[in-house]
């Protein structure tokens, strides 16, 4: 183990030696590569990036709505964040009478913001290396049953001794695959109203079309508010709550940016897998495009029903959304890992290790290390494909993840927890059917199921699958019909006597034709797929350890840094433009004149755009916002390392100033994940100059403008 902790400190003191522009890097230890940053046009200093001792850039990033990215960018606790990121909450807010999505929504005043249930934003306190009392005196010999015993022992007394009487959210997370551990401390804030958003045709310009795509012309960027108690604490929602004065917030550059300019975003990346083997990454590639067609199903249904029913489009705006944005993402990734040979260059890099563990006999730890993940991974292939269809198939039908919702009351094992449950449940309930197509969700379940029989051997249907299948010939569309018009699930009223009645209503709710097929799957998911797929993923999880530890040791002249875990990091680049395709240069940023030109095809309905932007643009009313040439800036590119949890994270310049919000990676560049390429690798921004005209010109809601503080 005191090998182990020396490999970790190496890699961080060591020279820089990542790729140009790759690495999501942890800011507890950036003075480590700060130095790389400066070299490339920063002007500031580790401590201006994270400190704890006095205010830093961190404390002015929020994780918002426990997936996204937000920033303060005020001294009344304005936050900026991605208009995707904040969709649910614009949907939720609105209806037929007052059409949010289409219209947009700009509160004049405090007294105006929409409060949001469940919505909660997190300052990082701060973050403390805790590897050596996880670890201690746990070595290569310990088992890993009574290691991952003490692991998870240790990190919830280490967490639980960090609230500070619930002061703090605290979480203990591993890195480099659990060879190091770091404690999270946050304020989480649980008061946060709606302040403003563009209208869809703004926010979600492109939509489906755009997605993941270059050039971009999206309006990506929703505003919200900060509420504390009158001592700037955290609160819950309460009338007598105040708008929070931040320990920091940033300022906004109207000076733009040219091609080549120094760039660095903070945000919250979620997840990143960039140390996998290969036989990892064959078996993911192998399973995409079953993933792929499932959702492909779905939205090919839901975009229908949306685009004959606007009732439908308001009620499946926030879940098709969702559902395409994985959808197409991992297309990309797809062809983005064959175009890079993926597969082959893990090989070569297996056969580079190989030679580096035979030069010398106390490598041999990890001799059967490679030989271990091919064996594991072809017996995972199977369950894990299973997975893929029992979630993105079985579960995809919303009347079946609404019976294994209602069927946790029956699994709380007191009267006071599942009273708490049936609460809850009351509420979902409520959300469900504001939100639920039965026509929709019926024509959904035919098509996925019909896929499921047909891709998966019989040895894996579960018996009411098989007996359903029987009696209605396998025709899928006549078991759909069955299902949906026999199943109480579908009635509200039903619904709502079963939560006040739930031992009254027991037996009814088991025989309900939709919970018997839920429970069916379930049982035969949990007892033959469940257990195979822990016991191999335990087993890869040690694997993997002593995998990247063995990485670590290779590469010890190599600062690497960890996959993206959701927590907080800093990634650095350029402003640049780049190549996708032979023949084909891309320039760095795009222009309203590009949404103008796309607002002319007519038979793209994602390309609408609202008559008062075609009329600014007609009279180039752009105000202040404009470039040096005349032009409203709406979009860039710059080759910072993202990944999903950056949606919304702040662009900034080498001065700290905001230029830009985050929201997606070009197409060409989601393999990012997975396999970094410095020369697709890119990440799309909104201008900061087109979220400042959209709210000024545009939205007429200058009080907002007046909040910010801009750059000199």
């Amino acid at each position: 183990m005191k090998k182990l902790i020396a490999a970790v400190g190496i890699i961080v003191v060591t020279s820089f030696a990542a790729l140009a522009d790759e690495g999501i890097w942890l800011p507890i230890l950036q003075k480590y590569t700060v130095e790389d940053m400066q070299k490339k046009g920063f002007k500031l200093t580790a401590q201006d990036i994270y400190d704890i001792n006095s205010s830093s850039l961190k404390d002015a990033i929020v994780q918002f709505d426990g997936g996204c990215t937000g920033v303060v960018v005020s001294n009344s606790g304005l936050l900026f964040t991605n208009h995707h990121c904040g969709y649910s909450q614009i949907q939720y807010h609105s209806s037929v009478e007052h059409n949010y999505l289409d219209e947009g929504f700009w509160a004049k005043s405090y007294s105006e913001e929409l409060p949001n249930p469940n919505l909660t934003v997190k300052f990082l306190y701060k973050m403390e290396d805790v590897t050596s009392q996880i670890l201690q005196d746990i070595d290569d010999n310990t088992p890993e049953k009574i290691r991952d015993s003490l692991v998870r022992v240790r990190s919830v007394e280490i967490a639980k001794k960090a609230e500070d009487n619930k002061r703090f959210e605290t979480a203990v997370k591993p890195v480099y695959y659990g060879n190091q551990y770091i404690l999270y401390i946050y304020e989480v804030y649980g008061d946060v109203r709606l302040a403003g958003t563009p209208p869809d045709a703004i926010g979600k310009f492109g939509g489906d079309t755009d997605n993941w795509m270059w050039p971009r012309h999206t309006g990506d960027f929703s505003v919200f508010r900060i509420y504390a108690n009158r001592e700037n604490k955290p609160a819950q929602y309460s009338q007598d709550n105040v708008p929070y004065k931040p320990k920091q917030y940033l300022k906004v550059s109207l000076k733009g940016y040219r091609e080549n300019d120094f760039t660095f975003i903070y945000g919250f990346p979620g997840r990143t897998q960039e140390y996998l083997p290969s036989s990892a990454v064959d078996m993911l590639m192998k399973h995409s495009p079953h993933k792929i067609k499932l959702r492909t199903q779905r939205l090919n249904i839901i975009n229908a029903d949306m685009a004959n029913d606007i009732e439908i489009r308001i009620k499946y705006a926030s879940k098709q959304a969702g559902i395409a944005n994985a959808w197409k993402k991992w297309q990309g990734e797809y062809l983005g890992l064959q175009r890079l040979n993926a597969v082959n260059k893990k090989i070569e890099f297996e056969k580079r290790f190989t030679g580096w563990i035979e030069k010398d006999s106390l490598r041999s730890i990890y001799k059967d290390l490679l030989a271990d993940f091919k064996q594991i991974y072809d017996e995972l292939n199977t369950y894990s494909l299973l997975n893929d269809y029992f979630n993105e198939a079985v579960m995809a039908a919303e009347i079946i993840r609404l019976a294994e919702r209602l069927n946790y009351v029956f699994k709380e094992k007191t009267d006071e927890n599942r009273q708490k449950r049936i609460e809850a449940l009351k509420k979902t309930a409520v959300e469900f059917f504001k939100n639920y197509s039965y026509e929709t969700d019926r024509k959904i379940f035919a098509e996925v199921m019909q896929t499921f029989y047909s891709n998966i051997s019989g040895e894996y249907h579960a018996d009411a699958f098989v007996k359903l299948c029987t009696e209605n010939g396998n025709d899928f569309i006549k078991m759909s019909n069955r299902i949906y018009s026999e199943t109480k699930l579908v009635n509200q009223s039903w619904i709502n006597d079963f939560l006040n009645d739930t031992d009254g209503k027991a037996e009814e709710f088991n025989n309900d034709i939709a919970v018997v097929f839920y429970k069916s799957f379930a049982e035969f998911y949990e007892k033959n797929i469940l257990p195979k797929l822990r016991e191999l993923n335990e087993t890869l999880a040690l694997k993997q350890r002593l995998f990247m530890r063995g990485q670590m040791e290779m590469q010890s002249d190599r600062n690497m840094y960890p996959d993206a875990n959701s927590t907080l990091r800093v990634a650095y680049g350029k402003i640049e433009g780049f190549a996708p395709v032979d023949g084909t240069v891309y320039r760095h940023y795009t222009t309203l004149d590009g949404i103008i030109e796309k607002s002319r095809n007519e038979d793209i309905v994602d390309y609408k755009i609202p008559a008062r932007l075609e009329a600014l643009h007609s009279v180039r009313d752009f105000g202040k916002y404009a470039n040096e040439k005349g032009e409203l800036p709406v979009a860039f590119l710059a080759s910072n390392h993202t990944t999903g949890g950056n949606s919304g994270s702040p662009v900034l310049n080498a001065y700290g100033h905001l230029i830009g919000l985050n929201f997606d990676r070009c197409w060409e560049s989601t393999m990012s994940d997975i396999m970094f390429d410095p020369d697709y690798c890119r990440n799309i921004s909104v201008d900061i100059r087109y979220v400042l005209f959209i709210i000024d010109k545009f939205s007429g809601a200058k009080h907002l403008i007046d909040e910010l503080e801009t750059a000199m």
